[in-house]
């Protein structure tokens, strides 16, 4: 009787692979990793040798004696929440740190700046650099702020708020009336626009003791 074929296993940046193929491209291997082409990645060899580089159209041998282990060099690495992360890439969008830290779309995720600076907003469709000096620490908070309208505290649990609520929240209703004209100021919001107006259908994500000026008129 035939005796099934085994699996060959191998490593790369300590996560275990099988696959029933005896040679494979350095690009199979990085496509198999999730690690894009121009990162450089090494075959581990005895100690006293240097490392051979991996070229994306070099074929490899996996079924020698030992199991190979492949790395890459220069990763950049950061924590959510405390944990251990690693990227390949320079850039990282908010998106992904909050896939890979499971941070509720309900939390705000922000970049620990060290004091007496604030930890840096991160809002969604932003794209953060891992490259800048010392490693990037990511921390995600629920969010809950008192917002000021028309120097009023008002709770808010939301990231962003209307137009429309920001009026509701000043008179405890909005009039769609087109002759009823609202008027609505802020100031202190978060970056990348922290002061300015809104109008009808606007949203604006808001922020800690952000102050919201609201007005009404009727036209004639």
């Amino acid at each position: 009787m035939k005796k099934n074929k085994e699996a060959l296993v191998f490593y790369i940046d300590n996560k275990r692979f099988e696959t029933f193929e005896q040679f494979m491209t350095g690009a199979a291997l990085k496509k198999l990793a999730g690690i894009p082409l121009h990162i450089k990645m090494y075959l581990a060899v005895q100690e006293g040798y240097e490392p051979d580089l991996i070229k994306n159209d070099e074929q490899v041998d996996l079924a020698r004696t030992d199991v190979e282990h492949f790395y890459v060099e220069d990763k950049l690495k950061f924590t959510i929440n405390g944990e251990p992360f690693f990227s390949y890439e320079q850039y990282i969008s908010a998106e992904k740190i909050r896939e890979l830290g499971k941070v509720p779309g309900t939390d705000e995720l922000f970049l620990k700046v060290p004091e007496p600076y604030e930890d840096e907003l991160i809002v969604d469709g932003r794209q953060v650099d891992l490259a800048l000096p010392g490693k990037e620490h990511f921390i995600s908070k629920p969010f809950s702020v008192v917002i000021l309208v028309n120097t009023r505290r008002k709770p808010w649990a939301k990231r962003t708020v209307t137009f429309e609520e920001v009026v509701i929240l000043a008179f405890g209703s909005y009039d769609p009336n087109p002759q009823k004209v609202y008027t609505v100021n802020y100031s202190g919001g978060p970056e990348p626009k922290p002061e300015g107006s809104m109008v009808k259908g606007s949203v604006v994500l808001v922020k800690d003791k952000m102050n919201f000026d609201v007005s009404a008129t009727n036209q004639s």
